[in-house]
């Protein structure tokens, strides 16, 4: 299974309402690159810009999506594994709304979350977005926010992570239970999970922040703490 990691730029964290504006990707196993501008119909927020510096002049003449998509596709053919950032909570929905919006068929591809993996089995560390973990690696810095530079300081954060691991060591290793002992996001993030306030544990479950998939082990891990109801 080939690795190829890959990150998006957008309008906004909506995927519902927002579009994708820049998409690169890294296939390792080959030493190829992509990256594109996408026109995305609709202005940039400046909050947006702000962030990774695309604006709409930038984006003005670039391709739409139906175009870019299907050159993203020709780059990810094969049996790949496409691994991202928070790709269960942006990258993967962004996507799967651009292909529906534009009515093509998205492949069926298998999806690796790098801050999944960090969060189970870096969880001595107090933070796990990407920039923390190039500076735990010691890779250096790049123009952090830019789709190509976040996919290949990427590379190198998990290729350090998992090591000599396959990748389908990497899925079956995310999908087993976890052991949760650290509060792995929100104001606590980084403490014990026997020192978290109850009703902060109460409000995360009045939330719905227990509902999504990848927060199960840290629902079971506050249970078996009598933190909160089973």
């Amino acid at each position: 299974m080939r690795p190829i990691f890959y990150d998006t730029e957008t309008t906004g964290i909506r995927s519902d309402k927002d579009r994708i504006i820049e998409i690169a990707a890294y296939d390792l196993l080959q030493n190829r690159t992509f990256i594109e501008l996408v026109n995305p119909g609709m202005p940039i927020p400046k909050e947006a810009t702000a962030i990774h510096n695309i604006s709409d002049e930038m984006v003005k003449d670039a391709p739409t999506w139906k175009e870019v998509g299907a050159s993203f596709c020709a780059f990810c053919e094969g049996e790949v594994v496409l691994i991202a950032h928070n790709n269960d909570a942006f990258d993967k929905p962004f996507l799967e709304e651009e292909f529906k919006r534009h009515s093509m068929e998205m492949p069926k591809w298998t999806f690796i979350d790098s801050l999944k993996w960090a969060r189970k089995y870096r969880n001595d560390l107090p933070r796990h977005t990407l920039q923390s973990l190039r500076e735990v690696y010691q890779i250096p810095a790049n123009q952090a926010h830019r789709a190509l530079d976040d996919v290949m300081v990427l590379s190198q954060v998990f290729s350090l992570m998992t090591d000599d691991l396959k990748m389908q060591q990497v899925i079956d290793l995310l999908s087993a239970p976890t052991n949760v002992t650290r509060m792995p996001f929100g104001k606590h993030q980084g403490k014990a999970l026997e020192s978290i306030p109850g009703d902060y544990v109460a409000w995360l479950a009045s939330s719905g922040s227990f509902d999504r998939k990848e927060n199960q082990d840290l629902k079971a891990a506050f249970i078996k703490l009598g933190k909160l109801k089973g």
